[in-house]
Formats: C-alpha cells, structure tokens, sequence
C-alpha cells in the first residue's frame, strides 16, 4: 500500500530554481505479480488445471511446483518464476484456463519487482520515508528509488547515473519477459519436460534429448536430471562429441516440412469427413478359396490368346485344320497392351462372383438419391436399382486414392475382368492420374471393392462408405492355408481369406447384409456353379 504526500523541489532551469509541487510516497517493499499460464506449444490453447500444489500464504521459490495442468496430449507441471508468497488462486481445480490467463498472484520482494534494478544509492544519508520525493518514479509494483530529501536542487538537464548491477536471470515464465529476449537453444523438443527445466538446460548447454527418459512421471525431464548429468562432468561429453566429425543423426539435424495437400488427398479428406454422416454396419467373416485354387491351373493354361502378351502368344501343336476355314470367327475385342497378363489371380473370379450375388440381391444393384426431384426439399430419399452390377475398386496410386468403376460385371468372363483390372492399375499409375470419366463414371458403381491383402498380411479391416460410394464396401484380405476342423474332426488343410463388409445401415439391414455375404460364399466356395453361368 502506497500513502503519497505533497512535497516541494527546486528545479534549476536557466540559472534559475523553480518550485515543483510534488507527491511523496512511502517505500514499497513487496510488489504482486500476476502469473499468467504461458504458451507450452503444440498448438496447445488451453488446459485444465488438474491439481494446486500451493495455496495462498504459502511462500514458494523459483521452481517450486504450483500447479498440474492438463492439455489435450499431455500433462504439464507449471513451476514458479518469483520467489515469494502465494496471495490468490483464480483458476481452482477442474477448470479451464486459456493461454494467457491470470492462474496466481504471487507477492514478491522489492528486488523482484522490477524488470531493471534501481540505481544505487548516493552516499548522502536517506531521509525519513515520508520525505522520499515522487520524482523517483515510484508506481504500484516498482520500488522507489534511495530517498532524497524533500527540497533539493534537482538539475533539470540529464546528468551521469551510477553503474546498475547485473539483472536477475529471468524465469522461462516470466510474463513480464518478451519471448524474443529468451536464450535461444535447442533443448530437444520431442522429449518430455517442463518449460522451466527447457530453460534450465539452455543456460546451461545441456541438450535434453541426451537425458531422455527422465526420472520424473513418464519419463519427464526433471531439474535433477540436469544437475546429475552436470555433476558427472564434461569429459566424458566432451569425448562423446570428439569421436566424429560429422553431425551426429536424428533430431539434431532433421526439420519439419510441411506438406500440403494435392486436389486428390483433399477430395479424401472431404468425403471422409461426409461418412460420418452415414450410420455403417459391419461384419467380417472368411471364405474358403480351397475348391478355387484347385480350378487356377486350369484357368491359367487357358486364358485366350488376346489377353496375352504378342511375346508369350504360341500356335496350337498340329493344328492342322483350322477353324476357320469354313468362316471367319468374328473379330476379338481390342486389348491395349496395358490390359495384358500371363497368370490370373483370385481377384477377377472374386469379382465375378460378387457380381452373381449381386444379380440375386437388387438392394445391392441400387444407388440412393436424396430426393425425387431435384431441388425439391422435404421429400423421402429414392433408391435407383441398375440391371447389371457396377463394381467399384479402390485403387491406391501415386497421387492418392481413385475408385475406378468396372461397369456390367455380371457380363464380362473372368479374363476380361482381370484384363480390366490390369488396365486400371496402369492407368492409375501414371503421374498425373491417366483415369478419364470412362473409367470413373460419375454414378459409380453400387458396391465397392477394396484389396487390401495385396499389400500387407491383413485378416480384417473396417472399411469406411462415403456419400456416393454406393451401399455397400468390402475389404479382401490377404488369403492363407489353415488347418480347419469345421468339416472332418481329423482336420484338413484349406485356404481361407478374411473379408470385412460395411453397409449403409440406413437402407441395408444387417439381416440381409450377413445374407448377401451368405449368397457370396455359396459361389465363391462352389465356383462350378460358374460353368452353367460361363466364365
């Protein structure tokens, strides 16, 4: 508490002493600071104050533990930058404080509360304190300067100031400390510690990645680390850092980049976001692929001479007589030599078979519209049920994820899809994207097809439906040999394949879901039934 009082001083201007009305103040000896919660990075805004470890009239010490503050990726021990005493808490426990908010008031001594330290005292003896002068520059918060007598000759033109002693070493946390004036040092910024043991380390030359983990709660960094790792000395640092030349790797050398996002990943990140609009069923079960690999042999000697590459392409032995020798066979189809291969895989009778399913299932022949009309509002959504099956695939490719259609699936052989499937990975390989509209038809196909046992051993997977994506995704894993006891308790040897299956709940039930995956199975795991069907 401040008590000023009127005081008189002479000021020499041009030879002459003119009298100033003035204001004296009694020295003030103990300042509040206010101690507000600092930016602890990682884009953090606010935290919640977990616990108090301080409560007011308690003295405290510069790093002593006040609070624990919790973020949304971490917990945070916030320590003080004043020795003093506690004088009141405005966040308690369970709330939330913004960065920047008041957390404390701590009452400090008089050689805190100042940034700079006031001039030394003159050699004349001070008065009494009701005779300091206001010309001190004495403010709530600052100390006065040494007293001077109540009428003095104050000269009016600047004079010489004694030396000030050195400054106080600020506090990382000093609110009244401009970031820009820190010591700046890299003290390993993925390790955990406190902002206040950060500064510690930089001003005393100790990389802090160097001590990870800490002795503190999960691995923190704590101040004793730091004085332990200085105790041991520097010779064995100083060695450490003499045995190469050359800057040691990791995060003393790496950087950030930043990446933005091409057309292709933000079109992915806007219809990711849209499927949370669409309630999803899911279920996973496994085929058995036994009875089908037993057919790849077969299939493979047989695969019709244009899906071939020119180079593998050979005349029949003794083919003496020629089929068309009483009349031309009609022309084959063009294939680019993109669509060509030597060897099927079970991905084109996968699909094959999922279109037959689909031939027997409308609801998964069907694509929804919003409404009946366009721009009618208020009306009931429709469902649009297509003759054939249109099969989408999920195609990772350099510029990011594609969903190419296979239109008609249900009226194309097992070569041909596997033509088509060839085709599109090299389309989609190709930088920039050479997928055209042909391939990517704006309605899409209804049930899309994800192969994700072509890139890694996955056994099960949640894939995600976006809005227009059709009704239904499947994600294909990668297929195995088991030993399986199901039909003969001696157990056999068979090849299964995870599938997961995810279906918009709002038009699909999970009854007819699990019934379709049902209809699935019976052609996959009988794949004669293809031959009165063709292949």
């Amino acid at each position: 508490m401040l008590f000023r009082h009127p005081a008189t001083v002479l000021v020499r201007v041009g030879g002459r002493h003119l009298p100033r009305a003035l204001f004296h103040s009694s020295p003030a000896y103990f300042a509040l600071k206010r101690f507000k919660l600092a930016d602890i990075g990682e884009g953090i805004t606010e935290c919640e104050v977990i616990k108090w470890n301080v409560k007011p009239s308690t003295p405290v010490h510069t790093f002593d533990p006040l609070c624990e503050v919790q973020s949304d990726k971490a917990s945070v021990e916030i320590t003080s930058p004043f020795d003093g005493i506690i004088k009141d808490l405005f966040v308690q426990e369970g709330q939330v404080a913004k960065v920047g908010q008041d957390l404390c008031t701590i009452e400090v001594a008089d050689d805190l509360a100042v940034d700079d330290p006031a001039p030394a005292p003159t050699s004349e003896p001070p008065k009494p304190p009701l005779e300091q002068s206001a010309s001190s520059g004495a403010v709530y918060g600052t100390p006065p300067e040494p007293l001077q007598p109540s009428h003095a000759l104050v000269d009016a033109s600047p004079g010489d100031h004694p030396p000030s002693p050195p400054a106080r070493r600020p506090h990382p946390l000093d609110p009244n400390v401009p970031p820009e004036t820190r010591t700046q040092f890299s003290s390993g910024r993925d390790v955990l510690a406190t902002p206040s043991v950060r500064h510690y380390a930089r001003q005393h030359g100790v990389d802090l990645s160097r001590l990870a983990p800490g002795s503190g709660k999960n691995g923190r960094i704590e101040k004793r680390d730091i004085d332990a790792f200085l105790q041991r000395g520097s010779t064995q640092a100083a060695a450490s850092q003499t045995t190469s030349s050359f800057p040691p790797p990791g995060p003393q050398t790496a950087k950030d980049v930043t990446v933005e996002l091409n057309r292709t990943r933000w079109n992915m990140w806007k219809a990711m976001e849209k499927s949370l609009a669409i309630p999803q069923f899911t279920c996973s079960t496994t085929l058995d692929l036994t009875e089908l690999h037993n057919l790849m042999p077969i299939l493979n000697t047989h695969i019709p001479t244009h899906y071939l590459p020119p180079s593998t392409r050979s005349s029949k032995p003794n083919d003496v007589i020629s089929p068309a020798s009483f009349h031309a066979p009609p022309p084959l189809p063009d294939v680019p030599p993109s669509a060509h291969y030597t060897r099927l895989t079970y991905l084109p009778i996968l699909l094959k078979t999922l279109a037959r399913a689909m031939l027997e299932w409308p609801l998964f022949r069907a694509s929804i519209a919003s409404s009946s009309a366009p721009g009618e509002s208020g009306a009931k959504p429709t469902m649009t049920i297509r003759p054939h099956a249109d099969i989408s695939i999920a195609l990772s490719t350099p510029t990011g994820l594609y969903t190419p259609t296979i239109q008609a699936a249900d009226t194309q052989s097992v070569y041909a899809l596997a033509a088509q499937l060839k085709h599109l990975a090299h389309l989609g390989r190709q930088v920039p994207c050479a997928l055209t509209p042909n391939e990517m038809p704006k309605k899409g196909g209804t049930v899309s097809v994800s192969n994700v046992g072509g890139i890694g051993a996955v056994e099960s997977a949640a894939p995600v439906l976006v809005p227009g994506g059709g009704v239904a995704i499947v994600a294909i894993g990668r297929a195995k040999w088991v030993w399986d006891v199901e039909k003969d308790p001696k157990g056999e040897r068979r090849l299964k394949v995870g599938v997961s299956w995810s279906a918009d709940h709002r038009v699909v039930e999970g009854a007819e879901m699990v019934a379709f995956m049902e209809t699935w199975r019976s052609w996959v795991e009988q794949p004669q039934r293809l031959i009165a069907d063709s292949v």
